[in-house]
């Protein structure tokens, strides 16, 4: 299980309304190898799910995650941060063992 917050959730649907994204059904959450620690984060407007994706919605926001990611990820927290240090969704990764300056990536 996977959480959003209430700024997270804000700025999803933010850009999607923006965006006007046609067919877009979801945010898509995982990971991949790379980044300076290992594994990288990964968002992603989708148009559907996968068939063994997981599915998550919070406050009308679909979100996806293949099985792998949900292993990584799990009881990971998706904020989402405007402030003067930076701005972007940040992970709060109780599984992540190192993680990078920049956040983006961790190790496990």
């Amino acid at each position: 299980m996977i959480s959003m917050t209430s700024k997270a959730i804000k700025q999803v649907k933010t850009i999607m309304a923006e965006d006007q994204k046609e067919g877009i059904t979801g945010l898509r959450v995982g990971i991949k190898g790379g980044g300076c620690s290992g594994l990288s984060y990964v968002l992603d407007f989708v148009k559907e799910s996968r068939p063994d994706d997981k599915t998550f919605e919070f406050d009308g926001v679909k979100v996806f995650m293949d099985p792998k990611s949900a292993i990584y990820l799990k009881g990971t927290e998706i904020d989402f941060s405007d402030g003067l240090m930076g701005t972007g969704f940040n992970f709060i990764n109780p599984n992540a063992q190192r993680t990078c300056g920049c956040g983006s990536s961790f190790g496990v």
